[in-house]
């Protein structure tokens, strides 16, 4: 008995690992596909709220997991501003002052030039997929397409503010919703695929919608216009000096 017992444990380790292994690949294989080796994107951005509406066009570049730029073009009073960010590190560049300024890590979760989005989530961070542990919850299905959930709750000494993360994730690596939870197990904030096509040669969620939990009534949408993949970008596109004064 004390051998099938250990059997039992065994098996049952391994099927956990396994289940664990299969969440995290699925999680890299949706950030892969979001991001693509490298990839250049026109995107417009609404902020919407009860009493009001603004938009505005950006541009934006993304390299492998780690170097991402964000570059406003419109309107004319905000056009310029950027947001670089390298290895984990942020900077953002305001021409109004003609200054560039390191966001310091305790303000990765303030929002990104008054969005529902986070300076974190402007990055395109994928940190989740090493920091956190990912169990797959639930399979279910969207548009005829497998549909799995994750939970992704963070390590103990992981420098993050949220308590856990759940996405939902189409077999076609299309990423359909993130929730972000606190840490006293609230919901607070979700990301939305409103709209899903072909575009840059791949299926992708062209409109995205986060939205908080204490306000449903405001929110704010990423709506991709134009994006190519893997193609070759400037070997000086991620600097410093390329925010201060872009050459693309």
């Amino acid at each position: 008995m004390k051998w099938f017992a250990l059997l039992v444990l065994l098996v049952g380790g391994q099927a956990v690992a396994s289940d664990d292994l299969a969440a995290r690949d699925i999680i890299r294989k949706a950030m892969d596909h979001y991001r693509g080796q490298t990839s250049y994107s026109e995107m417009t951005m609404v902020i919407h709220r009860p009493d009001w509406e603004r938009s505005m066009t950006m541009r934006g570049w993304s390299e492998g997991d780690k170097k991402t730029l964000v570059r406003v073009t419109d309107p004319k009073k905000d056009a310029g501003n950027g947001t670089l960010s390298v290895d984990g590190n942020m900077w953002t560049y305001t021409p109004r002052i003609n200054r560039v300024i390191k966001v310091p890590s305790s303000m990765m979760s303030q929002n990104w030039m008054g969005s529902d989005f986070s300076n974190k989530d402007i990055s395109k961070d994928t940190a989740i997929i090493d920091e956190y542990d990912h169990t797959l919850v639930e399979t279910g299905e969207h548009d005829g397409q497998t549909l799995w959930v994750i939970e992704s709750t963070p390590h103990e000494e992981a420098a993050v503010v949220w308590g856990k993360e759940v996405l939902s994730v189409r077999e076609d690596w299309v990423l359909i919703e993130q929730q972000f939870w606190d840490q006293d197990g609230v919901l607070v904030k979700t990301l939305k695929a409103h709209e899903i096509r072909e575009l840059g040669g791949r299926t992708t969620a062209t409109r995205l919608r986060m939205s908080r939990e204490d306000a449903p009534e405001e929110w704010t949408e990423v709506r991709t216009d134009a994006v190519d993949f893997d193609i070759e970008l400037p070997g000086n596109l991620f600097t410093l000096s390329n925010l201060r004064n872009p050459r693309q």
